[in-house]
């Protein structure tokens, strides 16, 4: 029977990040992953294996639009194969380089579906391990909708979106989520007709209300075609295709929509099936979720747990900060995560990016507020580039200091970092505005924002 100081359960985001480093810290750590591939659903079926489709759809749609720079295409085809073959090289990579940095930092890999039979020990197989600490990061899956079998082949969750073998004719996705926005744009870029259905009267549910307003109105000019407040009944199977009755929410309306593909997208539940830890006694609140605290102890001594299966923003990064955040503790440092200060990003064209606090939530709490606002259409760099749908937007206290940023554009996700390190030095708008931005340059939006909220905006 092996003995270690950590064992890790699970190779995803966080389960590997905290894995490698514990071993810098000095811990002998394992790390058990049965999925057969390091990595996680981010890696393997997720975040990246749905950017690699997102950048070459979006590269075979640009063509539509290069006659407008002056480059006439002729005779442009899609090689859906060749596309996925290159997604998949993309994973694959990336899972090996995972195993490398094991290897290096000295981190040993288990491979199986583990439990934990008693605090201190792990089963995988037939093998027994034991250990000073042990750390669940067993990730989450896609939410089943109820009444709705997910075939993978007509009905699909994200895994089967990421691999279909042709271009639909109709793909309708359930949910205007993160998930059903991007491989909904993936498939709408291909060629297929992309119906959007959502039980709530907006998309991208808890992002600011405007900048969400900003995406449904671009991703409609795209291709995209929303049917809000509505919820799906039934799914049945015919010999032509699928066939869908939707309800008006709140109306007694039924519609019927044909369509060769669903997706369903309304959410992701944490997994932790299998581990035993009702037997173990590590306490589960009512949505599944591994309750700890702020050390990530669960109410077991010795069973930690981060990433998607504890409350919280389920986010790759926010997993990785977890498991950082763990570790160094248990090896004696300080730690905290601030997830008033995660970023969460959308990665459709254009991009959404948030982080904070939204307008709506700060008029529900009552709190007294500043905003301010640029258009990319008045942005230069954004105006040579033909990417002037969307807006910075900023939200902060009288006295300046931010409360949340949320943008709609070109390049959110890289954009909306700055504003995530103004929030975490405490720097104030008048400090982000008086920093001086390169021009021509997307970057400049953010500062002209920041400028409007303190009523000295220069180009808008």
């Amino acid at each position: 029977m092996s003995t270690y100081d950590l064992i890790v359960i699970g190779g995803g985001p966080g389960g590997y990040v905290a894995a490698i480093r514990a071993a810098q810290l000095g811990l002998s750590v394992a790390c058990v992953e049965g999925r057969g591939a390091l990595g996680g659903t981010c890696l393997n079926v997720g975040c990246i294996p749905s950017k690699a489709l997102l950048t070459s759809s979006s590269k075979y749609a640009a063509l539509a639009g290069l006659a407008a720079h002056g480059i006439a295409v002729e005779g442009a085809s899609l090689d859906l194969g060749a596309m996925m073959a290159r997604k998949d090289k993309t994973v694959a990579d990336l899972t090996k380089g995972i195993g490398f940095l094991f290897k290096k930092n000295g981190v040993d890999l288990i491979e199986g579906w583990a439990s934990i039979p008693a605090p201190g020990q792990v089963r995988v197989g037939e093998q027994s391990y034991t250990a000073r600490n042990i750390l669940i990061a067993t990730g989450s899956e896609p939410t089943p909708l109820p009444g709705v079998d997910i075939d993978e082949q007509d009905v699909l969750s994200s895994t089967g979106a990421l691999a279909l073998e042709e271009v639909p004719q109709h793909l309708v996705v359930i949910g205007a989520g993160v998930i059903g926005l991007e491989l909904g744009q993936v498939w709408s870029r291909l060629g297929a007709k992309v119906t959007v259905i959502e039980y709530l009267d907006r998309i991208l549910p808890g992002i600011d209300g405007e900048i969400a307003k900003l995406s449904q109105r671009a991703l409609a000019k795209r291709g995209l075609k929303f049917q809000l407040g509505r919820a799906l009944k039934t799914v049945e199977k015919g010999e032509t295709g699928l066939t869908l009755t939707v309800e008006r929410v709140g109306k007694d309306k039924e519609e019927l929509i044909e369509a060769d593909k669903v997706l369903v997208a309304i959410g992701r539940r944490p997994v932790t099936r299998g581990l035993g830890l009702e037997e173990l006694g590590v306490s589960i609140n009512a949505r599944g979720f591994i309750e700890v605290d702020e050390r990530f102890s669960t109410s077991v001594p010795g069973v930690y747990a981060i990433g998607d299966c504890v409350p919280g923003p389920m986010l790759a990064h926010k997993a990785e900060e977890d498991g950082v955040a763990c570790v160094e503790m248990l090896a004696g440092q300080s730690a905290h995560v601030d997830y008033g200060k995660v970023p969460g990003v959308v990665y459709t064209d254009p991009e959404v990016a948030s982080v904070g606090l939204t307008e709506e939530a700060l008029k529900e709490a009552g709190t007294e507020y500043i905003s301010g606002k640029f258009a990319f259409m008045a942005n230069s760099r954004a105006r040579a580039t033909g990417e002037t749908d969307g807006a910075v937007k900023v939200l902060a206290r009288p006295d300046g200091r931010i409360l949340g940023a949320h943008i709609c554009g070109a390049h959110a996700g890289d954009l909306i970092a700055e504003l995530v390190l103004a929030m975490t030095k405490d720097a104030t708008l008048a400090e982000v505005a008086q920093t001086c931005h390169a021009h021509p340059a997307l970057g400049e939006a953010v500062k002209e924002a920041c400028l409007d909220a303190l009523g000295r905006a220069i180009h808008a």
